[in-house]
């Protein structure tokens, strides 16, 4: 029996072991985050607890003798954040757990979150930079750090740009806010003819300067991510196809080793046979049925070696590159040609960002005529096949094939993946077997989901990234 390929089960994509990536799940997420960011976090927040709660910061400045210091505005502003700060904890305190248990979660899940804990840190600085004078805050060069951060930690998706704006959106609202503040305060203060602790100011060249300069910082980081990210993808491409190759090549190696020394004694065993059956007399034909017997076997066995060694010719292919859509059409193309007058319907439904699969063109396109054909003739030349491509979050893509057929009943839908069972006359029963053997080949699975009368839904899922590796 072939050796299956199977995917290590795991919910973030990591390197092979003895390499090394920092913009691997495992070192963003892991690393990065949870294993750096957070201890930091959590000493940033007790210092911020103990400066806005126990340390008076933000008590109203004294006044002067004889004089009523007042910003009305300002302390009200305060008081919100403090509350708004209490928030802010509960949310890291969440995002603390979520990630402690990272292994248990799925990748979009820990995406997301590494997403909304960076935003809420950005907008808590921008909170911060309202405490600390606006516009004269010193804090403001965290934001470069900031934007560095969701840079490093995010995918470059559509996600990165979005967590881009809104982490340099809190530094200009900061600012105007800070400003409307102290005019509201300045005004209060000139009708009541007090000083204010914080007189306003004018926003001038140095605020444009600054958010011209956090928008140059986003755009260079996010080129700069999709160059890194290019140049990870090359490198995760080259390896992938290296491992598939090598244990495509194990399976050929050890396929045609079983067929070469079976072969060759079912062959001798054979002629044997033949041979002792010529001998016996003709009257003892329980002699001469058993021997016919073990002469079918010896054929059904050579057969079977044969498909083997077909197995193992196959292997020697070169692993590339194969488009999934052009790859069904040239298929349909095959098995509904367009000479031919079929009644029936294509359907088709290519689902976006669907990758290219690393594997060998042939495995895929035998696959894929299998399940057609076995479409083709439950319809029986009449009905609709519906095409759909999908990709999925745990970077696995989906081919699903489904027809309005008769439908499969439940008694034989646990045989049909069987070699050599067939509910067709002129079936070899070898289809199903194949598609089963081709997708398991790299670490994915085959799912048939029919109800008689309704049809069948026949769904391959190829694993993008498998780091796949014998199972012995």
């Amino acid at each position: 029996m072939l050796p299956k390929l199977q995917a290590k089960p795991t919910n973030l994509v990591s390197l092979p072991a003895g390499t090394t990536d920092v913009l691997s799940d495992e070192w963003r997420f892991l690393h990065f985050e949870r294993n750096v960011l957070l201890p930091a976090k959590a000493f940033a927040i007790l210092i911020l607890f103990y400066y806005l709660f126990w340390s008076g910061w933000l008590e109203p400045p004294a006044s002067i003798p004889g004089v009523l210091v007042v910003d009305v505005n300002r302390q009200i502003v305060q008081r919100a954040i403090q509350y708004a700060f209490l928030i802010y904890v509960a949310f890291n305190i969440a995002g603390a757990f979520m990630l402690a248990g990272m292994k248990e979660l799925s990748r979009q899940w820990l995406h997301w979150t590494v997403f909304v804990l960076s935003v809420l840190d950005a907008f808590f600085t921008g909170a911060l930079v309202i405490l600390t004078d606006g516009l004269q805050s010193s804090l403001f060069w965290l934001f470069p750090f900031l934007l560095i951060r969701c840079s490093f930690t995010l995918d470059p998706d559509w996600s990165l740009p979005l967590a881009q704006i809104l982490h340099i959106l809190p530094y200009p609202l900061a600012v105007l806010l800070d400003f409307q503040i102290a005019r509201a305060d300045a005004e209060f203060a000139q009708l009541a003819q007090v000083p204010m602790s914080h007189p306003p100011y004018a926003l001038g060249r140095l605020f444009w300067l600054r958010i011209a300069m956090l928008v140059a910082c986003a755009i260079w980081l996010y080129a700069f991510r999709l160059v890194l990210e290019r140049i990870r993808r090359e490198k995760l491409e080259q390896e992938e196809m290296r491992v598939r190759r090598e244990q495509l090549a194990a399976s050929s190696r050890l396929a045609a080793e079983i067929a070469h020394k079976l072969k060759n004694p079912l062959a001798i065993i054979n002629n044997a046979s033949y041979t002792l059956q010529r001998t016996v007399k003709e009257g003892k034909r329980t002699i001469t049925q058993q021997i016919r017997i073990i002469r079918e076997e010896v054929e059904r066995s050579d057969q079977l070696i044969t498909q083997l060694m077909g197995y193992a010719q196959l292997m020697d292919g070169i692993v590339e590159r194969v488009n999934v859509r052009q790859e069904i059409e040239a298929v349909i193309n095959q098995v509904f040609p367009p000479a031919v007058k079929f009644e029936i319907n294509i359907v088709r439904d290519y689902g976006p960002g669907v990758p290219d699969l690393l594997l060998q063109r042939q495995h895929l396109t035998d696959a894929l005529t299998n399940v057609l054909v076995n479409a083709r003739e439950a319809l029986d030349g009449k009905g609709t096949v519906w095409i759909r491509t999908r990709y999925s979050p745990n970077q696995t893509v989906e081919i699903s094939i489904r027809d309005n057929g008769p439908g499969i009943p439940p008694e034989v839908r646990n045989r049909i993946f069987e070699p050599y069972f067939t509910t067709k006359e002129k079936g070899s029963g070898l289809g199903l077997s194949i598609v089963k053997h081709n997708v398991e080949l790299y670490g994915g699975t085959v799912r048939v989901e029919s109800e008689v009368g309704k049809g069948t839904e026949v769904i391959l899922e190829f694993p993008t990234v498998s780091m796949v590796r014998l199972r012995r």
